[in-house]
């Protein structure tokens, strides 16, 4: 949840648009309200509220949620631990997002933005009503001791913020960022999405008088100067949050429409099957699904029927994301740095049967990085795409110019046996043997066989056919469900053989590309490199996305990397419905329309008048 609302997972648009001439360090800073990496703002310096919000929801109501597996953690900085769900609606960062925009950014914590013509820095200036739960100002020292601490005590952020070499006070209300590149648009704009922490808070004294440590995990109510306040814990099982009605920013144009419901509370649940139950017997107010089988199947119940839940599939918030699900093989485990083993892999997953048999036919495959985007590779390359192709022909495999991509076709008998049979044939060009019923490595004799990680047990009703299918060919595959907590440090350690991942990608793909497929990241703890690819030609085609200087050449150098990444087979494909399914009871709303990029969850929906 923290990360979605980074770039996304994970995914969501992040951005800064050049606008004009900016003044050098050396002259007289220009200030801008907000900030767009392509195009211009959508909305005026004196805007009154974003528009698709209801300027006239009540503040009332609570707020049902529910989550699946645990935490045990209330510090948003460290990779340690589970975090509890909506923790981030205590804090506030120094810009926030319009999901009417796919690059817009507007001061939220900072009244105003400024940056040099080279963007080797940026400066905010923060409001001087911004205040902690506690009535303490926010500082310029509060955003610098959260960047340290980030960088410090976090894997991702660590990454994410490698290119920011400094932070230091430049004026009593006015931090400074540096860069050790000049011209990379984006960097303004991430700088402006990390959760600013109270520093004094931190480095104070628990109600029992112990010492704080950012370093660890924690369960103590954390404080932040966001619209909501911790109400209670209960380790593991449940998290309430409280509306603050002293919040600081509730009347600034960013916010207002938002933040409707006087408290937000999640319960936990071990099990996906019971988490539903909950929502069908009214206990949860609000449900996404992510099963197509359950909802064709198990939304026919008397709350459906009589408009007491209402269900709706959205597009909006597809729109301007990317989709990537897949199988990921470690590369990091030498069975699997054979790209012919993982194409292998592929050619062993029957999608149209998992369609048909059980999601009714609700899914598609997905066949790009970028799926359902304009930014998804198709064909063959051409024009400036085939050029970045060609400048790195020694370094990418020969099909990039001559095939299409396209993933195995199953769903018949026939079709599954020649997929079957090509996967064996790719197996034995590996070094690989069908031995009995056991694919054997020729030179070491080991069996192949490997453990797929998941992070829930409801996970694994759509695992089993594809493990039945690799036992076809001579392949052990095994199923392992482990606890959030232990899926967590398992991922950021990369101690496993196989996951199911996930990557969302926004509109403007960026810095955030080395984090899932760079080099720089293929040994670093908590990256998101998941596959652990460490390929020269994506290292240079991520430079040559992050420093487009128009459109065009993004989007040329962002499909020429689809094309990379799908050519050397360093995932397996899964799929994705491209709509967001939601259920809720008619107790809660939303405002008239949704944004074109979203949900508006929870922040613009509200209790229904008379309701609660």
């Amino acid at each position: 949840m923290q990360l979605a609302r980074l770039k996304t997972g994970l995914a969501v648009a992040l951005a800064i648009t050049v606008l004009g001439s900016s003044a050098t360090m050396a002259q007289e800073p220009t200030w801008r309200h907000g900030m767009a990496v392509i195009g211009d703002l959508k909305l005026p310096e004196d805007f009154k509220q974003l528009p698709y919000v209801d300027v006239n929801a009540p503040k009332a109501g609570e707020l049902r949620l529910a989550d699946e597996g645990t935490f045990d953690n209330l510090n948003p900085v460290i990779d340690r631990g589970a975090p509890a769900a909506g923790i981030t609606m205590i804090f506030d960062t120094l810009m926030k997002r319009s999901e009417d925009e796919v690059f817009g950014t507007y001061g939220l914590l900072a009244e105003a933005v400024s940056y040099p013509d080279d963007i080797s820095s940026v400066t905010f200036r923060l409001r001087p009503e911004a205040k902690w739960a506690d009535g303490q100002p926010v500082t310029p020292e509060d955003v610098i001791f959260s960047m340290e601490m980030l960088k410090e005590h976090s894997a991702f952020y660590s990454g994410y913020y490698r290119h920011v070499t400094g932070a230091e006070k430049t004026g009593e209300r006015e931090v400074t960022f540096r860069f050790d590149e000049k011209n990379n648009r984006e960097l303004p704009s991430i700088v402006g999405d990390f959760p600013v922490l109270p520093k004094h808070w931190w480095e104070g004294q628990d109600s029992q008088g112990k010492q704080r440590d950012i370093s660890r995990t924690t369960l103590e109510a954390t404080m932040g100067s966001g619209p909501y306040n911790i109400a209670s814990v209960q380790p593991g099982a449940a998290i309430r949050y409280e509306l603050r009605d002293d919040y600081w920013g509730k009347d600034l144009p960013i916010n207002v429409g938002q933040h409707n419901f006087r408290a937000i509370s999640y319960t936990y649940f071990a099990d996906s099957d019971v988490e539903f139950e909950s929502f069908r017997a009214g206990t949860v107010d609000f449900r996404q699904e992510n099963s197509s089988s359950r909802w064709a199947t198990r939304y026919d119940f008397d709350a459906v029927k009589d408009g007491r839940v209402i269900k709706e599939a959205l597009t909006n918030p597809f729109k301007a994301t990317g989709i990537m699900q897949a199988f990921v093989p470690n590369m990091r485990r030498d069975m699997f740095k054979d790209a012919r083993v993982r194409e292998a892999l592929n050619y062993a997953y029957d999608f149209e049967d998992l369609n048909k048999n059980l999601a009714h036919g609700g899914l598609k495959r997905v066949d790009s990085f970028f799926w359902g985007t304009e930014l998804a590779s198709s064909g063959l390359p051409e024009g400036r795409e085939l050029e970045l192709l060609e400048e790195l022909k020694d370094k990418i495999p020969e099909r990039v110019f001559t095939t299409p991509y396209t993933n195995p076709i199953g769903g018949d008998p026939q079709k599954v046996r020649d997929n079957l049979r090509k996967a064996v044939g790719l197996l034995k060009e590996a070094g690989w043997e069908l031995k009995g019923n056991r694919m054997v490595n020729t030179k070491t004799g080991q069996p192949m066989s490997f453990e797929i990680l998941l992070n829930s047990p409801s996970q694994e009703r759509t695992v089993l056919p594809y493990v039945a299918s690799l036992k076809k060919i001579g392949i052990e595959a095994r199923l392992r469900s482990v606890d959030a907590s232990q899926y967590i440090n398992r991922i950021r350690s990369f101690d496993y053989d196989m996951m199911y991942g996930l990557w969302g990608q926004s509109m403007n793909p960026g810095n955030e590309q080395v984090e899932y497929w760079g080099s720089e990241s293929v040994d670093r703890q908590g990256s998101r490199n998941y596959a652990g690819i460490a390929d020269p030609a994506v290292d240079s085609l991520i430079r040559k996305i992050v420093f487009a200087t128009d459109r065009d050449e993004q989007v040329a150098a962002i499909k020429a990397m689809d094309r990379v990444l799908l050519a050397n087979h360093y995932v397996v494909p899964m799929f994705y419905s491209g709509e967001s399914k939601i259920a809720y009871w008619n107790r809660i709303t939303h405002p008239e329309r949704f944004p074109e990029y979203g949900l508006g969850f929870p922040d613009t929906w509200s209790a229904k008048q008379g309701s609660n």
